[in-house]
């Protein structure tokens, strides 16, 4: 009787059980919303911060911007005639030991010079010299789409 009890107590509880935590068929997408649109207004906030960090007042022209795959190296003169390597001040002597030290491709790097407006025109020739000199071919010159049309 003992055994009987326990067999008949013990599907019981199984069927008990299988219903109230049966297997569930259903995915809860709420969460993983909230999370999305979370990351959407982090990404929002924190991409416009991602640009290079070295403040300068660039010349606007009426070039095209050029489509790019991968992220150039930026070589920056501001209007003190500091030279930045990213966003490393550097001298100026110094800018094509670094560039070798940092360019993956070698001398195919891709390399943008940007150059403020009321710097030293002189400087910025100076910084372009020197890199082409040490084998770079692939510089581009970066300023800001004309806004007067």
């Amino acid at each position: 009787m003992g055994m009987s009890v326990s067999q008949g107590a013990g599907k019981g509880g199984r069927r008990r059980r299988g219903r109230k935590h049966g297997v569930m068929s259903e995915i809860n997408v709420t969460p993983m919303v909230d999370v999305m649109l979370v990351l959407l207004i982090i990404f929002m906030v924190a991409a416009p911060m991602l640009t290079v960090g070295v403040p300068i007042d660039m010349p606007e022209t009426q070039a095209k911007a050029l489509n790019a795959d991968t992220q150039p190296i930026t070589v920056t003169v501001n209007q003190a005639g500091q030279v930045y390597l990213q966003e490393t001040e550097i001298p100026a002597e110094e800018i094509v030991a670094k560039l070798q030290a940092i360019a993956q491709t070698g001398y195919e790097e891709r390399i943008f010079v940007r150059g403020d407006k009321s710097a030293d025109y002189g400087m910025v020739m100076q910084v372009m010299a020197r890199i082409n000199a040490a084998g770079y071919r692939n510089l581009g010159l970066v300023t800001l789409p004309d806004q007067t049309n």
